[in-house]
């Protein structure tokens, strides 16, 4: 790496007719910077991709809103001047830190896009086997299994056999459906994530929605692997998924995970396979006047924005419009919400790093989200992405915060009101 770069002196400099020695006359000249060694920079704005990481003039902006630097050392500004001075990103821990959330994008006057530069450098690092062991398991599970979990694809739909109420699985059901519900793998596996699932098939037998799922026939969405670095193996996902759901007539396709929600309104287009795609939250806001609600929930609940339902999608009102529809309910927002909302940190990858991230930082996003809840007084923390209910459960007892917080889906929220499930409110 080549020496810092000093400034220019003048052993004198007559300014205005004033003489200036050399201490003062250097701020009449422009400091060279050229002396960088670029090299390493230059390799990763060479890749397709990551070509705007070039565009950084240190303003800082992103620093002030980057989750990841509340709670560590890091945000676009600091990976850009690491690299400058010669640290290789590649190799670097920098790489794996970032969550995708895109709120450095949001403020970055020069359109610096770490949602595209960081997939575009990870996917090169993972081929060249510098990517966290959590990570590279994660893929693996996905690749064999159908979901980063691990899980059987047969066990998909086991989750529908105690909801209640008919769930079609559209392979036996042979006939059309008005919205076809694509589950995702936490919703469809994990125990929380089956709770919440259970809620919302409820929910919709109760409205007289004409749905079905895929079963054992659907596949992880990848919009997460994706952008932790494997697109061969999102692409795979892609046409696996798009392949499946072409065989079926329906009219909607309604999803539960906000990263899948960005899969299909942004990449399955680019791969032939697109459909009128909603979050659960917006196909359900449009039918609160049909909801009926007998149990008052006489909670302060504050909501947490998920980054890839907001930011990413643009959708903050379908959320806030269903808890403001719950009879009791007091909704108080945190100061970090809506455009500014904080990050639970399983973003990009962030959910099968999390050994790795918090040997990193002074304590987890999800931690750090939690303490903030609480400090706004919240009894409940709501949450629409299925990341974050084991995330912040998790970070309720690690904060020394059970007993004062609990985390429920909003589709609990709304089946407990509805006499539907028994949530532990």
């Amino acid at each position: 790496m080549a020496e810092k770069a000093t400034p220019i002196e003048l052993e004198v400099a007559v300014v205005n007719g004033v003489e200036l020695n050399g201490h003062w006359n250097r701020i009449f000249e422009p400091r060279v910077i050229s002396e960088y060694d670029l090299s390493v920079l230059e390799e990763v704005t060479a890749i397709p991709g990551a070509e705007s990481l070039a565009y950084c003039y240190q303003c800082g902006k992103c620093t002030s809103v980057c989750p990841v630097d509340v709670v560590g050392d890091y945000s676009p500004r600091k990976v850009f001047r690491r690299t400058q001075l010669g640290i290789s990103l590649f190799e670097s821990e920098d790489l794996w830190l970032c969550t995708t959330c895109s709120d450095c994008l949001r403020v970055c006057p020069k359109e610096v896009n770490m949602i595209d530069i960081m997939p575009a450098v990870r996917e090169k690092a993972v081929m060249d086997g510098h990517a966290p062991q959590e990570l590279l398991s994660a893929f693996e599970n996905t690749a064999r299994y159908g979901n980063p979990l691990g899980e059987p694809a047969r066990k998909r739909a086991e989750w529908s056999k105690g909801a209640g109420v008919a769930v079609p699985i559209m392979k036996d059901h042979k006939a059309p459906v008005d919205v076809l519900w694509f589950v995702e793998c936490y919703p469809a596996y994990h125990p929380r994530g089956q709770d919440a699932s259970v809620a919302l098939a409820r929910i919709l037998h109760s409205l007289g929605v004409d749905f079905g799922i895929l079963g054992n026939e659907e596949k992880c969405s990848g919009d997460s692997q994706r952008m932790a670095g494997e697109a061969g193996l999102f692409e795979m996902l892609a046409e696996d998924n798009i392949k499946v759901l072409s065989k079926y007539e329906f009219n909607t396709l309604m999803v539960t995970d906000p990263h899948a929600f960005n899969a299909f309104r942004h990449e399955y287009p680019k791969f032939g396979g697109e459909w009128p795609t909603y979050h659960y939250t917006q196909l359900l806001a449009g039918r609160i006047g049909e909801m009926d609600f007998k149990t008052p929930i006489e909670r302060r609940v504050t909501f947490h924005d998920p980054c890839y339902l907001g930011r990413h999608n643009g959708e903050y009102e379908a959320p806030r419009a269903l808890l403001g529809a719950i009879p009791g309910l007091e909704l108080v927002e945190m100061g970090r919400c809506r455009e500014n909302a904080y990050c639970c940190g399983g973003g990009g990858g962030g959910m099968w790093m999390d050994s790795f991230t918090s040997e990193r930082l002074t304590m987890r996003l999800s931690e750090r989200r939690v303490r903030e809840a609480v400090e706004y007084g919240a009894e409940i923390l709501a949450v629409t992405c299925p990341y974050e209910v084991s995330r912040f459960e998790d970070a309720v007892k690690s904060t020394g915060n059970a007993g004062k917080l609990k985390v429920l889906d909003i589709a609990e929220l709304l089946a407990h009101s509805m006499g539907l499930v028994e949530a532990n409110v």
